[in-house]
Formats: structure tokens, C-alpha cells, sequence
């Protein structure tokens, strides 16, 4: 019988238990992407509190394009000794880190010298930002960035990288037909809507070699009109496997879906793991292993999952904000639920704060 606490190992990556933090925007970089020292003590506070892998939030792979304020940076070798002290700090709690490398596309503020790329010169729907559709020299530029980034991630003790491919963002953007209507060969079908994520995907094996795992998350549907659907979504996981991905999370929707549709949903004990669905079908298909993320709560329900599924890994990420110590909590004995009730009030001043943490900190 498998449990969320069994050791596994991932991609030749030992890992003390299934439950892995998904990525989120944490803020608390410097304004040019750099490390600073609460977002060392954020990461700390996550490998002390049990978690086998942590996820990082999404580091931006070129400075061509602006940032979100506090955005982790990848984009140069400045970089690299500096992840070194985040690396070695989760390390010595016996947790894996894994950088999430992204490309921001329309999902961020235009700004004077910056280049906000697309697919095609679509208005986001959720941005309400245009961006410049990307030549063919524009995507080997942005492929070789991805590279060049998780080069950089290998060579700062990072155990991984995963690309965001999900949640609207540029990779996501060119699965979207709503969002990619060019007419080359990177438009169209799905076919040729996924070969900027499957081309991104080689560049990056090639310049790490085949060892450095590789994993994406990937929307399941994008849940909006002319959005990619569950069966381009199962096409394009099937291709990842077969080049050779090392893990697939399953995720969806972004900020152009239909209202409750997107990627954070308000959660009752019957919408828990609302992605189950998608990603058992992927897991049932592929022979890399599915990672599920999307309101996990509660332990029986998902050592249930894990064992009627064939899905590997369990994430999480606005439960770790309410309690950093949860799954500490669920080995030693105490599987209540998670105290998160997703109210999705953890955006404010002072970083990603649980709005309890605000109120007993004044930051309210």
C-alpha cells in the first residue's frame, strides 16, 4: 500500500515522502530578481517543515521582459553562487529544491526597454496587456534562454528545474488557441501549438545532459473558450514522456478562465483535489510519474488517491502558507486536515502572508 510518507525516488532524486510544495509567487526578491534574506528564511521554514521537494516560485529566464515586483530572477550567471546558499540551506533539512524556470509573456506590466513577447499580438483577456508576437529568431531566443537558466540552476545544487508551462503564461500561451493564432509552424493544430514547449524541453535536456531531472506543469484545460482542452493537454504530456520528461504536474486554467475555473479555487471537502480526474487519466497513460496539485487537504482522502491512481506525487502550496510545519504535523501522528480554508487573501503587503499570519502580525 503506497503512503504520502514512503520514500521514492524521482528521477534518480531520493526523496523522503510524496509531498512536494508547488510553486507560487513568493515577492521577496530584490528588484532585479536576486536572493534577499527572507526569502532564504521562507524556503528554510519549508524543508524544516517536512515537505520531501520544494518547488521554488517561478524565476524569470531573460531580463528582456519585466518582471513582477520580487520575482526571483535565473536570467545571468550572477546567479549562481548565490542560489548556492539557498540550495545548501534546504539541503541541510534533508529537502530537495527544484528551480521553476518561466518566461512571463503578457502576464506582467509593459515597462519602457522590456519586450512583452507572445504567440500572436492577442489582447489578454484577464491582463488586458498586448504583446509583440514573436518571430521564429524570438523563440530560439526564449528556448535558449530556458537553457542557459537551467544550466545555471544545475550548476547552483538546485535537484531540478521545471518549466511553467501552465497558468497562462508564455509556454501556456502558445497551447491556447485563443491566444495563438499564428499561421506557421508553430500555430494551428496541437500538434504544432506544443513544438514551443517540446523544442524549450530539448534545449534544455541538451544543454544538461540526460542526468539533471526536467519537469513541466502543464494545464490539464485551460477551462476558458478556445483554450486548450483535456485532449490536447493528453496529446502534449504523451510527446513530454516520450522525449523523456522527468515528471508532469498537473495543473490548469489561469486568469483568462471562466469565473471559479482558474488555477486557485475556493475549496469545500467535496471540490478537494479538484484535478484528480485529469491527472489519474495522464498518469494511466504515460510512464513518467504525475504529480497532482489544486486542493489537497486531507490525508485519507489522498493516501486513497495515491493508492486507487496512478498518480505518484502529491503538492500543495496555500496550506504550506497557513502551517510550514504540515506535513511535520500529518507524520507525527495529527492527519486533521489542513488548516487552510483557501481563502485566497494571502497576496498583501509584506510578501505571501497567511491572512491568520497577517493578523497576528499586524501586517492586517
Amino acid at each position: 500500500m503506497k503512503s504520502l510518507f514512503n520514500p521514492t525516488t524521482l528521477a534518480g532524486m531520493p526523496l523522503k515522502n510524496r509531498l512536494i510544495r508547488s510553486a507560487m509567487y513568493d515577492g521577496l526578491a530584490d528588484e532585479r530578481g536576486h536572493i534577499t534574506d527572507a526569502l532564504v528564511q521562507t524556503y528554510e521554514n519549508l524543508a524544516k517543515g517536512g515537505v520531501g521537494a520544494i518547488i521554488t516560485g517561478l524565476a524569470y529566464v531573460s531580463d528582456r521582459e519585466h518582471p513582477m515586483p520580487g520575482q526571483m530572477g535565473i536570467y545571468d550567471d550572477s546567479f549562481i553562487d548565490e542560489y548556492q546558499q539557498l540550495t545548501e540551506t534546504v539541503h541541510r533539512h534533508d529537502a530537495k529544491i527544484i528551480l521553476q524556470i518561466a518566461y512571463m509573456g503578457s502576464q506582467t506590466s509593459p515597462a519602457p526597454g522590456k519586450v512583452m513577447w507572445g504567440p500572436s499580438a492577442v489582447e489578454d483577456l484577464f491582463y488586458k496587456t498586448t504583446p509583440q508576437e514573436m518571430s521564429v529568431e524570438d523563440i530560439r531566443l526564449a528556448q535558449t534562454a530556458f537553457a542557459d537558466a537551467a544550466l545555471r540552476a544545475k550548476e547552483a545544487g538546485f535537484d531540478g528545474v521545471q518549466l511553467h508551462g501552465a497558468h497562462g503564461y508564455l509556454l501556456s500561451k502558445f497551447l491556447t488557441p485563443y491566444y495563438n493564432r499564428r499561421t506557421d509552424g508553430y500555430g494551428g493544430g496541437i500538434e504544432s501549438r506544443a513544438r514551443m514547449v517540446l523544442e524549450t524541453y530539448q534545449a534544455i535536456r541538451e544543454k544538461v545532459g540526460p542526468a539533471f531531472p526536467i519537469l513541466i506543469k502543464i494545464n490539464c484545460d485551460d477551462f476558458m473558450d478556445k483554450g486548450m482542452t483535456f485532449s490536447e493537454s493528453r496529446y502534449v504530456c504523451n510527446r513530454l514522456a516520450e522525449l523523456g520528461i522527468d515528471a508532469i504536474e498537473i495543473s490548469g486554467g489561469s486568469g483568462s478562465s471562466r469565473p471559479s475555473e482558474g488555477a486557485v479555487r475556493t475549496v469545500t471537502a467535496e471540490q478537494e483535489s479538484y484535478f484528480r480526474t485529469y491527472a489519474s487519466q495522464v498518469a494511466q497513460e504515460i510512464d513518467v510519474p504525475v504529480i497532482l496539485v489544486g486542493g489537497n487537504r486531507n490525508v485519507a482522502a489522498l493516501t486513497d488517491l495515491l493508492n486507487q491512481t496512478a498518480i505518484e506525487y502529491i503538492a500543495l502550496c496555500r496550506p504550506l502558507i497557513r502551517e510550514n510545519d504540515l506535513v511535520n504535523r500529518w507524520q507525527n501522528g495529527d492527519a486533521s486536515s489542513a488548516k487552510c480554508i483557501s481563502c485566497n487573501k494571502c497576496f498583501g503587503r509584506g510578501g505571501i502572508v497567511c491572512v491568520f499570519h497577517r493578523k497576528e502580525t499586524g501586517l492586517a
